[in-house]
């Protein structure tokens, strides 16, 4: 039986219609590694790993280890998009800033 994390991870990985083989390359983690963390019943990734999970699934790491839900709502969505905004160098910060400029002039 998978652990709740377990479930989450394969869950969105195939909503996602991602591999295993996929999110290994993502997470720079092996396939048999992933393996084990969606189908046996203790799994205890570091938290490096989760993040790295967290980021390549479009949910935060809190999302993952501690939301009851299955699925991530809106807030979740919403934390995920603006991590990875933070991480995108200023030039397209700034190209996504003017995409929402021109958004609000309609």
């Amino acid at each position: 039986m998978a652990s709740p994390l377990g479930e989450k991870i394969k869950n969105l990985r195939t909503e996602k219609g991602l591999s295993l083989e996929q999110l290994a390359q993502m997470t720079d983690s092996s396939k048999s590694y992933l393996w084990e963390l969606e189908n046996r019943e203790q799994a205890n990734p570091s938290l490096e790993k989760i993040n790295k999970l967290a980021v390549a699934l479009n949910v935060t790491a809190e999302f993952l280890v501690s939301a009851p839900e299955s699925s991530p709502d809106n807030k979740v969505a919403d934390e995920a998009f603006f991590r990875k905004y933070q991480l995108l160098p200023d030039l397209e910060k700034k190209k996504l800033r003017k995409i929402l400029d021109a958004w609000e002039d309609e």
